[in-house]
């Protein structure tokens, strides 16, 4: 097959049917007929050799050639869209424009609403959408368009994916402010004489702070593992354990604030994009505008 015999809008129907699952949907998200995407996949099918999706009861599934295309059929669409748009301005006030960024709980709690907020002033028409992204999962998510921005540590690394700093956090540790053991300060035995809560997304393995404490050859009591962020400040709010978090959680809590009494390398968040939205305007302003906002927070 010569790329010169096929109509590239070919590809942009085969997008439509991929997502939809449906002939019907399709259409209506292309805002042309249904007999329209019916007759261009039609002719997709001939071109490439392969039914392309099977109709089932409950949709249209896609066959491993179509599997196989999609990844990279959405990132050559992309990067059309984007070379089409380099002539154009993105004037933040006007522009209607949905951003899906990945986050997790504890950056989606400690940015998101200073976000939103000046969102509202600076791009009123603009509309965000957040949700967790694996790091396994990130490329495949920024590559299928289902993801313009993500705010995580600087683990992820793959030549098409762009990242970088922007914010730095310290972690410190909390208690309840009428804990009957801790006052003011914080000494490594006290640290360590307490029962703590551990928040960690995996069932087992050490984070940050068990792996400073095992380079001092000491080991903490956790008595609590738990998956959020959000659940770990109101358990120690009713207990007397403790628990180490990004200083930036304990900003919204009314617990005791303390240093830790050991060196913990703080928490680096990186915003992360696919390398063909590195220069599309939209793209790009959000890019600076979240650097700058949270940069000027820190």
């Amino acid at each position: 097959m010569r790329l010169q015999n096929v109509d590239l809008n070919l590809f942009v129907v085969f997008d439509a049917i991929y997502t939809e699952r449906n002939l019907t949907r399709a259409a209506e998200r292309l805002c042309i007929t249904q007999p329209a995407v019916s007759n261009a996949l039609s002719r997709l099918r001939t071109s490439l050799n392969d039914p392309l999706f099977i109709r089932t009861p409950k949709a249209m599934m896609p066959t491993p050639v179509a599997e196989n295309m999609i990844g990279q059929v959405r990132e050559a669409l992309k990067l059309l869209s984007s070379s089409m748009q380099l002539g154009d301005s993105f004037d933040p006030l006007l522009a209607e424009h949905h951003f899906q960024l990945g986050m997790f709980d504890v950056t989606e709690e400690t940015m998101l609403p200073s976000l939103l907020a000046a969102l509202q002033v600076h791009a009123p028409r603009l509309s965000i959408s957040s949700y967790p992204v694996s790091r396994e999962e990130m490329l495949k998510e920024f590559v299928s368009g289902r993801l313009d921005l993500a705010i995580d540590a600087p683990i992820v690394t793959h030549p098409d994916l762009y990242h970088h700093p922007l914010v730095t956090v310290p972690y410190v540790c909390l208690v309840r402010k009428d804990h009957p053991e801790v006052g003011d300060s914080l000494t490594l035995e006290q640290y360590l004489a307490l029962s703590h809560v551990h928040v960690s997304s995996r069932r087992q393995g050490v984070g940050y702070v068990d792996a400073a404490l095992n380079r001092l050859g000491k080991h903490r009591n956790i008595q609590v593992r738990t998956k959020h962020h959000q659940a770990a400040p109101k358990l120690v709010a009713e207990t007397n354990l403790a628990t180490t978090v990004p200083e930036s959680l304990a900003k919204n809590t009314d617990l005791k604030v303390l240093k830790l009494p050991f060196e913990v390398e703080p928490i680096e968040w990186h915003l992360y994009w696919h390398r063909s939205a590195d220069q599309d305007n939209a793209n790009r302003w959000l890019r600076e505008f979240i650097t700058a906002l949270m940069q000027g927070q820190g």
